[in-house]
């Protein structure tokens, strides 16, 4: 990721969590499967993610995932895996002075050629005054015929939508789950709303961070996670408490709450 930032180029969350388990695959004991089927080792992944966004290090967006300045100068402040890790779990700054990690100097552009003058051409003076042409009278200009504005369709067709879309996290039980993360249960079952083709869920949750991901047709053999990724990353906000509205498109895969609607 990096890479990424120096190259200007933010990748998503799935994206970052994928090149992290192939980098770095499992031990057995993070790839047991929690319930709902997530991985240890996902979840611990992800709680890591939050941790950098918390140091400063780190940015999760709606446009990608992106390091810092003050995240960068951690990569040379802390070259090591155990180095970095110690300094987040510290809670150490980045001494100051820290210089960003080098990037590739760019080309200079080409100089361009100068662009030739045009050459000039002489144009001879007309020798008459051109007479002015008569002007033919107007003609009445035809009247407008005004037409009435068709009526607005009574509603929209949305094609390709599944049986059902659930939103299964930590916040199961919360909703009346028998357990968290058990897309199954009526408690978090979204509806569609006929109008807009989005799948809705309304809910009131008390203050806390909380995680989820949109389960589609009732199997975790096709769910979506941050930014619409299919298995990836769990959505992640930190809630105030009180009313809060999900909003699952299928065109999309993602899910926006509420409060980052504009």
């Amino acid at each position: 990721m990096a890479a990424g930032s120096l190259a200007a180029e933010l990748p998503n969350g799935g994206a970052v969590l994928a090149e992290a388990v192939a980098r770095v695959p499992f031990t057995k004991e993070e790839s047991e499967l929690l319930s709902g089927g997530i991985p240890r080792g996902h979840k611990n992944l992800t709680k890591a993610t939050a941790d950098l966004v918390k140091a400063g290090w780190m940015t999760k967006g709606r446009s990608g995932w992106d390091i810092t300045e003050t995240g960068l100068k951690a990569t040379v402040a802390f070259p090591t895996v155990d180095a970095l890790t110690a300094a987040l779990t510290d809670g150490t700054a980045v001494p100051a002075g820290t210089a960003l990690p080098e990037k590739a100097v760019a080309k200079p552009a080409a100089k361009k050629a100068p662009a030739k003058a045009a050459a000039k051409t002489a144009t001879k003076p007309a020798t008459k005054a051109a007479t002015p042409a008569k002007k033919a009278p107007a003609k009445p200009a035809a009247k407008k015929t005004v037409t009435k504005a068709a009526a607005p369709a009574a509603g929209v067709e949305h094609k390709d939508q599944p049986a059902s879309v659930a939103l299964a996290g930590d916040f199961g039980a919360v909703l009346g789950a028998v357990e968290n993360w058990d897309p199954s249960h009526d408690a978090v079952q979204m509806r569609l709303d006929a109008h807009s083709g989005k799948w809705l869920l309304t809910t009131d949750l008390p203050a806390g961070t909380y995680s989820y991901k949109a389960v589609v047709n009732g199997s975790w053999d096709e769910n979506y996670g941050a930014f619409g990724q299919p298995d990836g990353a769990n959505h992640e906000f930190e809630h105030a408490g009180g009313a809060v509205t999900f909003h699952y498109d299928h065109a999309t895969k993602d899910v926006l709450r509420a409060e980052t609607l504009g």
